[in-house]
C-alpha cells in the first residue's frame, strides 16, 4: 500500500474559500422571495406556494441526500467516502446553485429572491454534481471533488438557461438538464483523469454482500420518491398529476424488465445486484422530459421496458467496452443509468412533443407547451432534439476542460494502488483482531497421550 496523500492544507484551504465566498455572495445578493419576508403583504399564509411544494422538496432532498449517497456505499472499503464526500459536495452545491440559478432565472432590482422553488432547483443542480460524481467515485480527492462541482454548477445553470430560457423545451423531470448533461459531464473527466495502473486495485472496486445491501437501500429510496423528483417544478393540476402517474408506470415496468434481462444474460439464470441496483431506475430517468405530456400510462409502461432492456445490456456489455477500447472509467455506471436514459429521454419528449396537437391535450394544448403562446406553429419535437443534443455537447465539452484542470497535480489526488479507499481520506476505525490460538499437531498428540490424575470421588 502507498502513502496516502496529506490534504491537511489542500481541503480547509479550498472549502474555507469556497464557503466565504458563499457567505459574501449571500449577503450582496440573496434575499427572501415575497412569501418568507415578514415585511411584504404576500408573506406566508395557509395557501402558500412553500406550503404546497415543501413534500415534494423534502423527498427530493432526501433522494439527493441519502438515495444517491447510499447508491454509492457498493464498494467495500469506500463507504466512508461515498456517503460523506456526497454529503460535503451536495451542501456545497446547493449554495453555488442558489446564486448562478438566481442569477439566470430570480434576478430582481439586483436581488436574487429564494423561495422553496429555489431550493428543488439547486437541489436538482447538486443531483446533476452527485451523478458525475458516480463516474470518478473511489478515484479522485474530496479538494478535486469541490474544484469539479464548483464549475459544473456555473456549467449547468448555462445549459438549463439555453435549453429553458432560450430554446423554450419542457424538461420537468430533468432528463436533459439534469441526467444527460451531469452523465457526459461526469465520462468526459473521467476519460481525461484515465488510470491505466487500476487493474491493481480492481478487487477493491467490487462489492461485498453488506455493501450491497446498504447500496440496495439507497436505490430504494431513489425509486419510491422518483415520481416526487419528475413532478416537484411541475405547475400543480392536471401536468403535476401527469408526471407522477408517468413516472410511476415507467419505474414499475423496468424493474420488471430489468429481472428479466438480468437474468438472461447470466449463464445460470442468476439476477445481479448491480442491474437492480442501478437499471430499474433507468425508466423514471427516460420519463422526466416527457413526463408533464401525454404519454400515456401504457406509454410511460414501453418507456420503462425499453430502458430497462437496454440499461441492463450496458451494464454488462457497454461499460466493460468503454474502459477498454475508449478508456472511460465509469464506476458506478452512470452512462447505463443517467447519461444514456438521460438522451433518451430527450429524444422521447422529441417524439411525444411532435405528436402533440388539440385533438389530444385539447385546449391545455397551450398550457403543456408554453412556447406556441409567442411561436405558434413552432416544431416542438424539434426543439426538443436540439436541447437534447445542446446537453450532451455541453457535458461532453465542460466535462473534458474541467478534466484538465483537475489533473493538475496540487488537488491531493491518491496513488492508483490506494484507489477506492477509505483509509487514503478518512480517520477508520480499527478492525477488530481475532486472536486464534494455533496448536501444533506436535501439542496435539502430546495431549492426546497425556495422562490426567482424576481425584478419587469420596462418597457420601
Amino acid at each position: 500500500m502507498g502513502s496516502f496523500p496529506n490534504i491537511r492544507l489542500q481541503l480547509p484551504l479550498v472549502a474555507f474559500l469556497l464557503e466565504l465566498l458563499m457567505i459574501i455572495l449571500f449577503g450582496v445578493f440573496v434575499r427572501y422571495d415575497d412569501e418568507s419576508d415578514a415585511s411584504k403583504p404576500d408573506a406566508l399564509t395557509g395557501n402558500s406556494t412553500f406550503l404546497y411544494r415543501y413534500a415534494s422538496f423534502q423527498d427530493v432532498h432526501v433522494m439527493v441526500f441519502v438515495g444517491f449517497g447510499f447508491l454509492m456505499t457498493f464498494l467495500h472499503r469506500y463507504g466512508f467516502s461515498a456517503v460523506g464526500f456526497n454529503f460535503l459536495i451536495a451542501s456545497f452545491s446547493i449554495q453555488w446553485a442558489t446564486l448562478m440559478q438566481g442569477w439566470f432565472h430570480h434576478f430582481k432590482d439586483g436581488k436574487i429572491l429564494v423561495g422553496v422553488e429555489s431550493l428543488i432547483n439547486a437541489d436538482f443542480c447538486a443531483a446533476s454534481v452527485l451523478i458525475a460524481f458516480g463516474a470518478v467515485l473511489g478515484r479522485t480527492s474530496p479538494v478535486q471533488l469541490l474544484i469539479m462541482a464548483f464549475f459544473q454548477v456555473m456549467l449547468f445553470s448555462v445549459n438549463e438557461y439555453i435549453l429553458l430560457n432560450l430554446l423554450e423545451v419542457i424538461d420537468a423531470g430533468g432528463s436533459m438538464t439534469i441526467h444527460c448533461f451531469g452523465g457526459f459531464y461526469g465520462l468526459a473527466v473521467s476519460r481525461v483523469l484515465y488510470r491505466p495502473g487500476l487493474k491493481k486495485s480492481h478487487q477493491k472496486a467490487s462489492s461485498v454482500y453488506h455493501s450491497d445491501i446498504f447500496a440496495m437501500i439507497g436505490t430504494l429510496f431513489l425509486w419510491m420518491y422518483w415520481p416526487s423528483f419528475n413532478s416537484a417544478i411541475s405547475e400543480r393540476g392536471v401536468n403535476q398529476t401527469r408526471a407522477i402517474i408517468n413516472t410511476y408506470y415507467a419505474l414499475a415496468s423496468c424493474t420488471v424488465t430489468t429481472c428479466i434481462l438480468s437474468s438472461l444474460v447470466d449463464e445460470r439464470g442468476r439476477i445481479n445486484m448491480v442491474h437492480l441496483q442501478n437499471s430499474t431506475l433507468a425508466g423514471a430517468v427516460a420519463v422526466g422530459t416527457a413526463a408533464e405530456m401525454m404519454l400515456t400510462p401504457y406509454g410511460s409502461i414501453i418507456v420503462g421496458l425499453i430502458l430497462g432492456t437496454l440499461s441492463t445490456l450496458g451494464y454488462k456489455f457497454i461499460t466493460p467496452a468503454l474502459e477498454k477500447y475508449l478508456h472511460v472509467q465509469d464506476t458506478c455506471g452512470i452512462h447505463n443509468l443517467h447519461a444514456f436514459p438521460g438522451f433518451c429521454g430527450g429524444i422521447i419528449g422529441a417524439i411525444t412533443a411532435a405528436a402533440a396537437s388539440e385533438a389530444t391535450y385539447g385546449s391545455r394544448l397551450h398550457h403543456t407547451f408554453p412556447s406556441l403562446d409567442k411561436h405558434p406553429g413552432r416544431s416542438l419535437g424539434g426543439f426538443q432534439m436540439a436541447g437534447a443534443v445542446v446537453s450532451l455537447c455541453m457535458g461532453l465539452v465542460g466535462g473534458t476542460l474541467v478534466g484538465i484542470v483537475l489533473k493538475i497535480p496540487i488537488w491531493g489526488a491518491t496513488n492508483d494502488e490506494d484507489c477506492y479507499e477509505d483509509k487514503a481520506y478518512w480517520e477508520v476505525p480499527e478492525e477488530e483482531v481475532t486472536l486464534i490460538h494455533t496448536v501444533t499437531r506436535k501439542e496435539q498428540a502430546k495431549e492426546e497421550t497425556a495422562v490426567y490424575e482424576l481425584e478419587p470421588q469420596i462418597p457420601a
